[in-house]
């Protein structure tokens, strides 16, 4: 069964599913581009690691981890609470063992001379949340800014703050920034909701370049398909948090499509 929402599918959005799906999202645009740009340009799938340890905010690519750290000890001669006995027995405890992950992101480079003309990023939750990996990501985003490259940022999570951009008071549940190199400090917002169609958008290119326009909805809903995510799905779990109108238009649509009882 296709992907039964018009836009963005919400259940993809869950940790468990969104490393897939950000992997094989970043692949379809590859595999989609690469023929549209040759002989001129080429892509590359690039990747940027992060190290990840007792930082939580960096504890991306996996289901969410919580590092839970002890309180300050107290100190028992100045208190008057009685302490529980302790276990004689070991206790099974977590470590901060460091774990390498691997995020990929899309260069468009000059065939030529390698130049990078484009860079493609699809968000995943350690470029939004507090922490490290925003941190990270902010800084490579203000290097490209203050460079001739362009910068297509696609933001499919609705979770955590969205990355800052100036003049827009509007809100929206899903983002896709198109920012050409040689228009700063302007550019293109795409904005659009749960219900919305994912709008499609031109990819920058030089000057004088036909530039591709990329379909991502086609590309999320081939990625749909290909993964067999309607038998991943539990259509009849609750519902991903979702604002109230959002939910109530979801429960409806998936009743609609049999999905729900």
């Amino acid at each position: 069964m296709p992907n039964p929402f018009p836009g963005m599918n919400p259940y993809l959005e869950s940790p468990e599913l969104w490393p897939q799906v950000h992997h094989l999202l970043i692949s379809s645009i590859f595999e989609s581009l690469v023929p549209q740009l040759l002989p001129k340009y080429i892509v590359d799938i690039e990747k940027r690691v992060y190290e990840l340890s007792g930082d939580n905010s960096l504890l991306v690519g996996i289901p969410d981890v919580t590092v839970q750290r002890s309180p300050s000890p107290t100190n028992p001669t100045s208190s008057n609470v009685a302490l529980a006995a302790l276990p004689v027995t070991a206790l099974k405890v977590r470590l901060p063992v460091p774990v390498e992950f691997r995020e990929a992101y899309l260069e468009v480079r000059d065939t030529a001379t390698r130049e990078v003309v484009t860079v493609m990023e699809v968000l995943s939750p350690a470029n939004k949340r507090p922490g490290k990996g925003r941190e990270m990501y902010e800084a490579k985003r203000e290097k490209v800014f203050g460079s001739r490259t362009h910068l297509v940022e696609i933001d499919l999570l609705r979770s955590y703050q969205p990355m800052l951009v100036f003049d827009n008071d509007i809100k929206a549940s899903y983002r896709i920034l198109v920012s050409r190199g040689n228009q700063r400090p302007l550019a293109d917002l795409y904005l659009f909701n749960l219900p919305d169609m994912i709008p499609q958008f031109p990819l920058p290119l030089r000057a004088g370049d036909a530039e591709p326009i990329v379909d991502l909805q086609a590309l999320l809903n081939g990625v749909y398909d290909r993964a067999a995510y309607d038998f991943r799905i539990n259509y009849t779990a609750p519902l991903p948090a979702l604002s109230e109108s959002d939910a109530a238009w979801a429960d409806a649509l998936l009743r609609e499509r049999g999905l729900k009882g």
